[in-house]
């Protein structure tokens, strides 16, 4: 079953769900209406549907590699990202005055949703670009914003953030890499970064890293930490690449699944680089390039259920085995219950991503504190349960396969082996949720009763309607209400322990808020049909996740380390 876009499946979520009425009233998004998105996310499908989606199997099938220091890209990935550059598409919600689109980020959302379910490989490269145009905009000085966002918003040239080294991974703040002052105001670079996504290519004129590294003076930890702009050719007088910079890929990673997308091994011998920020304040400015990620990794899960979902779908709608009302196994109940739950995670998980875009619009455009707070509430939730919904939605999707799923050549395996990386980066799922717990709650949960007090509302107002969907919600939210006030009135080390289960519970019945208005809006359809399936069958999990978040830590803590490895 070939790609297809879902468009209308996102305008239902604009219009009926997420609130993007509030983005479109404002003075900055006032162009960006309903029909104006409509149009923009018709054209992006086509390029989905036509273009990206046939390159899927290619990036499995003919890695990137790397031959005599050169990276050589996969069949087709050149072309791919020519047609996505030249379309706009890595600068739909870029700033106008350097050549972007300036929509609002729900729509790049979209986008990017569409572009990661047709390939996920090719999808990351520019992922990495939106989130170094968003740092340098906010943290860059006007020369380097001049020379650097044109040619990034163009497609021209290509960003990368390089953070982990071998002995600095979640704990960012034991990295060693090095910048010395110059005598020009540059700065030399020396350290080896790993893990780096995209970190070269084979049709950029030129690749720019975010580096960060320690200045001479820089205390130990995150606070010493710096943040550098390091192209791979040193742009000439003209802006144009110029000489080689002191940097090369060292080798690439030989991953699980992405194969498609270049890892990057990066050693920097005293390459030239340019200080972004003020010296030592590198995390706060990565952070506005990892917070725009982390979006993007969230919606990096969704794109991969909808993929995998559509694959299975279209495979049990021609898979003849055993008697069933539609001679197929999607009439076979438990395929049915494998299909619905895969629907059903998928809306949900983008329903939250979409709200969290949404939220981060309104606090653009209206400087609101409570939209930024909200905003700040839904991005390790949404990073979280929209990786691990894409890892569950591709496992279920093998298993719809039967026997052929675990065979490669049917592609279904290829989604999971694709997915499962992003439950890892920008933040490890656990560490997502222990910002939940922890700086999240700083505020005493006040943003979360928040958001609560809304889900209550709607669930309270749905009652005449759908009793039998409002009542499961509204007590859903009041158990998370409790197990809230019990998380707040802890010690932060003592939630860490539940925290995961506590997001999840969290994600369930954000998931249960949206379907319900879904289905609020269209009684008598198939979205109101799966919230029924939703609600009845998959929001009961959060009691237990929440039983669990809410459980005394001495289950946990006694466990020594020798009864784990006895």
């Amino acid at each position: 079953m070939p790609y297809r876009a879902p468009i209308d499946a996102y305008m239902r979520l604009l219009r009926d769900v997420v609130g993007y009425d509030a983005v479109a009233a404002t003075d900055r998004f006032a162009e960006a209406n309903h029909e104006t998105v409509a149009a923009v996310l018709g054209e992006a499908g086509k390029l989905c549907e036509e273009v990206l989606a046939p390159l899927q199997r290619n990036g499995d099938l003919d890695p990137a590699r790397l031959e005599n220091g050169v990276v050589r890209t996969s069949k087709g990935f050149a072309e791919g990202f020519k047609a996505l550059a030249e379309g706009g598409w890595i600068a739909t919600s870029a700033p106008e005055a350097y050549g972007g689109m300036g929509l609002p980020l729900t729509v790049t959302t979209c986008v990017n949703d569409m572009m990661g379910a047709a390939c996920l490989a090719l999808q990351l490269n520019p992922l990495m670009s939106q989130g170094q145009i968003d740092a340098l905009e906010h943290h860059a000085s006007d020369e380097l914003k001049d020379l650097y966002l044109p040619k990034l918003i163009s497609g021209e040239w290509a960003g990368t953030m390089n953070l982990t080294e071998p002995q600095a991974g979640s704990d960012v703040g034991a990295l060693s890499s090095k910048a010395v002052p110059n005598s020009d105001g540059t700065y030399a670079v020396t350290g080896q970064k790993i893990y780096i996504s995209w970190g070269d290519n084979d049709f950029s004129e030129n690749v720019c890293h975010l580096v960060l590294a320690r200045l001479p003076d820089g205390v130990p930890g995150t606070k010493g930490i710096s943040l550098f702009l390091v192209p791979k050719r040193i742009p000439d007088e003209n802006g144009n690449p110029g000489v080689a910079n002191d940097l090369h890929v060292v080798s690439l990673e030989h991953k699980m699944g992405l194969h498609g997308s270049p890892t990057c091994v990066m050693q920097y011998d005293g390459a030239r680089g340019w200080l972004v920020g003020e010296p030592h304040d590198g995390m706060r400015a990565m952070f506005t390039m990892m917070n725009n990620a982390r979006l993007g990794v969230g919606v990096q899960g969704v794109s991969v259920a909808e993929g995998a979902l559509q694959h299975a779908l279209g495979y049990a709608q021609e898979r003849k085995q055993g008697r069933s009302p539609e001679g197929t196994i999607i009439g076979h109940a438990d395929v049915r219950r494998m299909l619905a739950t895969m629907k059903a995670e998928t809306f949900a998980a983008r329903a939250i991503a979409l709200s969290l875009a949404v939220a981060i619009d309104m606090g653009n455009a209206t400087g609101d504190a409570e939209w930024k707070a909200r905003a700040a509430l839904l991005t390790p939730i949404t990073k979280a349960f929209g990786t691990e919904t894409g890892i569950k939605v591709a496992n279920l999707g093998v298993q719809v396969h039967g026997g052929m799923g675990y065979v490669e050549e049917t592609g279904a395996a290829q989604y999971l082996r694709d997915v499962r990386v992003t439950a890892i980066y920008e933040g490890t799922n656990g560490i997502q949720a222990m910002d939940l717990v922890g700086r999240k709650m700083m505020d005493g949960g006040e943003a979360i009763f928040a958001l609560l007090d809304e889900i209550e509302s709607g669930a309270e107002a749905a009652r005449g309607q759908m009793p039998e969907l409002a009542e499961p919600v509204w007590q859903a939210a009041e158990s998370l209400r409790e197990t809230t006030e019990a998380l707040v009135a802890r010690d932060m080390g003592d939630r860490f322990g539940g925290a995961v289960p506590y997001l999840m519970g969290f994600a369930r019945v954000l998931g249960a808020h949206y379907h319900l208005r879904a289905a609020l809006a269209a009684p008598d359809s198939a979205d109101a049909r799966l919230a029924g399936f939703y609600i009845q069958r998959l929001l009961p999990e959060h009691a237990g996740l929440l039983a669990e978040a809410r459980a005394e830590v001495g289950a946990l803590a006694n466990l020594k380390t020798e009864d784990l490895v006895a």
